[in-house]
């Protein structure tokens, strides 16, 4: 049996996520629709949306321990902040253009993934944008996100 690595690992490292990251939000905060939605973000914001993603895909749990946050704070942050579908694809449209200049892994298994997990992760922000009150149990695991249908890298 092949020893499948995790998403993290394939991507490479926390320094991986944390500049895409990093490149991603200099482009959110230099755009005209989103701008205005991450305009107050905290100094650590960049890290910790990096150490979210690498830990649902499977990297350190630095967001659950060092940052103390958990899937439903991560829930949390995104009530009433009234996100547009507009918003939504301008978010993604600027990840996946940040992951392109970085040098994130692009083969088609991994960028599967990749996709899948914005989409559903955006997705589901913007359903909880528009509420009031935060629906996720405070006790609620972090996601876990993996390969999915393709099976894991090709690795011939």
């Amino acid at each position: 049996m092949k020893n499948i690595p995790t998403l993290y690992e394939w991507a490479g490292d926390m320094k991986t996520f944390e500049l895409l990251f990093s490149r991603f939000y200099d482009k959110v905060l230099r755009d005209d629709l989103l701008a205005e939605v991450f305009k107050n973000m905290s100094p650590e914001h960049v890290s910790h949306v990096a150490h979210f993603v690498a830990e649902v895909f499977g990297g350190p749990k630095l967001y659950s321990s060092e940052d103390g946050g958990s899937h439903a704070q991560m829930v949390g942050h995104h009530i009433g902040k009234m996100l547009t579908e507009e918003k939504r694809q301008r978010w993604v449209y600027l990840l996946l253009q940040s992951a392109d200049e970085v040098g994130l892994k692009s083969d088609p298994e991994f960028r599967s993934a990749f996709v899948g997990y914005l989409e559903w992760g955006t997705r589901i922000a913007v359903i909880n944008s528009v509420i009031t009150e935060n629906p996720m149990n405070p006790e609620e695991p972090m996601p876990k996100w993996d390969w999915g249908a393709p099976g894991g890298p090709y690795i011939p």
